[in-house]
C-alpha cells in the first residue's frame, strides 16, 4: 500500500457510456435545509443521477408521492456516476468519471450549483460517501487503486484534496471498483472492488489519516457489487452476484477485520446490485438488477438474514439502486432500465418489512439511464 498526497487540476475527458456488466453505486450505499446550513427538516428527498441523459433529479417524498423539486433536473456537462448528500443537508456532490461537482441545498430540496458549475475537483468516481462528522468526502477512483479524499468546507462546500490511500487487492479477480461505504462509527472505510473483493481501511476523523488495514479476495467468478454497514458498525452486507450469488455477511472486528458469519451468502434474487437497511436496523433489502426484483429481509441479533415471506417485490427494468427515506417511512428504488425510473415504497401496516409501490416517477426524458441515489439525512 502507498500513501500520498493527489494534487488535481481541471480537465475536459471523453467517457464511454456507462456499462450495465458490474455495479455502479448505490449508493448508495449504500440518507434538507438550506444551502450552507444545517438541522433537519419534516421532508425527505432523494436525487438520483441519470447516467444516460447527463442530469440530476431531485424529488420530495411527500405524503406518499415522488414530487419534482423546483428546476429539476439538472444539467450536468458529462454522465454523473454517483452521488451523495451530506449529513447536515447542505450540500450534494456528483461524482463523474471525469470530475467532482457540488451543488447547495435549499430547504425545498432545490439545488444551486458551487462554483458556477465549474468542476471542483478531476477525479473518476465512481462512488461517493461522506464521513458522519461531514468533514471528509471519500471517491472510490475509477482506476481501481485510489480512495480519494478530500476535506469539506462546511460553509461554503469548498473541497480541498488530502491523503488518500493507494492499495491494491487480491485473489485471481481483476479489480472493479463499485462502491465505497463509511462506517456509522467514522472510523472505517470499506471499498466493494467487484471482482477484486474488499478493501478495508481505518480511519482517523481528526487527522483525516486513511490507512489499508486487510483485505478479502477477489474472485473471476464471484462480483462484489454494493455494501451497507449496520447502526452499530458490527456487521457488513455485501451485495454479491456469480457464484454463490446472495447477500453476504461478516461481522467487524478489530480495525476492520472481517469474519464470515454461518449461513452467509444468504440467497437473493438475481443479481445483486444494491442493498439498504431500514432505519430502525430491523430489516434489509437487495435489489436484484437482473431480474428486476427487490428481495426482503428480517436482521437477526447476530446478523443473519431469514427472507420475508411476501419478497420478492416488483421493481422496473435493471433495478440499480436503493435508498432509504430520513424519516424511515420509505424504500425508494432506481432502475438503469427504467418502466419506471424510480419507485417509491412504504412499509406494510399489518405484514411487517413488506414493501408495497406507492408512486412511481420518471426521473426525465427517458430513457435517462437511472444509476444512482443519494437521500436526504
Amino acid at each position: 500500500m502507498r500513501i500520498g498526497l493527489r494534487v488535481f487540476s481541471v480537465v475536459a475527458l471523453m467517457i464511454a457510456p456507462f456499462g450495465i456488466s458490474g455495479c455502479g453505486n448505490f449508493f448508495v450505499p449504500p440518507t434538507s435545509t438550506s444551502g450552507g446550513g444545517s438541522g433537519t427538516t419534516t421532508t425527505s428527498f432523494a436525487y438520483v443521477a441519470n447516467a444516460t441523459t447527463s442530469t440530476i433529479s431531485g424529488f420530495a417524498l411527500a405524503s406518499g408521492s415522488l414530487v419534482g423539486v423546483t428546476n429539476s433536473p439538472y444539467s450536468l456537462p458529462i454522465p454523473p456516476t454517483s452521488l451523495v448528500v451530506t449529513p447536515a443537508n447542505s450540500f450534494l456532490y456528483v461524482g463523474s468519471l471525469g470530475a467532482l461537482y457540488g451543488y447547495s441545498i435549499a430547504t425545498d430540496g432545490s439545488l444551486t450549483a458551487l462554483s458556477s458549475g465549474a468542476a471542483l475537483a478531476a477525479v473518476g468516481a465512481v462512488s461517493l460517501d461522506v464521513s458522519p462528522d461531514g468533514n471528509w468526502l471519500f471517491a472510490l477512483d475509477s482506476n481501481g487503486v485510489t480512495v480519494d479524499e478530500f476535506g469539506i468546507n462546511t460553509s461554503t462546500g469548498a473541497l480541498t484534496p488530502e491523503n488518500g490511500a493507494n492499495f491494491a487487492v487480491t485473489g485471481s479477480g481483476a479489480t472493479s471498483p463499485r462502491m465505497i461505504k463509511v462506517a456509522p462509527s467514522g472510523t472505517l472505510v470499506f471499498a466493494a472492488m467487484g471482482t477484486g473483493g474488499e478493501a478495508v481501511f481505518t480511519f482517523n476523523t481528526t487527522t483525516g489519516a486513511l490507512v489499508l488495514s486487510q483485505t478479502l479476495d477477489g474472485s473471476t467468478v464471484t462480483s462484489d457489487n454494493a455494501i451497507t454497514v449496520d447502526s452499530t458498525s458490527t456487521h457488513l452486507y455485501i451485495a454479491r452476484s456469480g457464484t454463490g450469488t446472495g447477500i453476504a455477511v461478516y461481522t467487524i472486528g478489530t480495525a476492520g477485520a472481517l469474519n464470515s458469519i454461518s449461513g452467509s451468502p444468504f440467497a437473493a434474487g438475481a443479481g445483486p446490485y444494491s442493498v439498504v437497511i431500514n432505519s430502525a436496523g430491523t430489516y434489509l433489502y437487495s435489489a436484484n438488477r437482473t431480474d428486476g426484483t427487490i428481495s426482503g429481509y428480517a436482521i437477526g441479533t447476530t446478523g443473519a438474514l431469514t427472507a420475508l415471506g411476501t419478497s420478492p417485490y416488483a421493481s422496473g427494468s435493471l433495478v440499480t439502486a436503493l435508498g432509504r427515506d430520513s424519516l424511515g417511512k420509505y424504500i425508494v428504488a432506481a432502475s438503469l432500465g427504467g418502466s419506471p425510473d424510480l419507485t417509491m415504497y412504504s412499509f406494510d401496516a399489518t405484514s411487517l418489512g413488506m414493501l408495497d409501490s406507492v408512486s412511481t416517477a420518471a426521473t426525465g426524458t427517458d430513457p435517462t439511464g437511472a444509476t444512482a441515489i443519494a437521500m436526504s439525512h
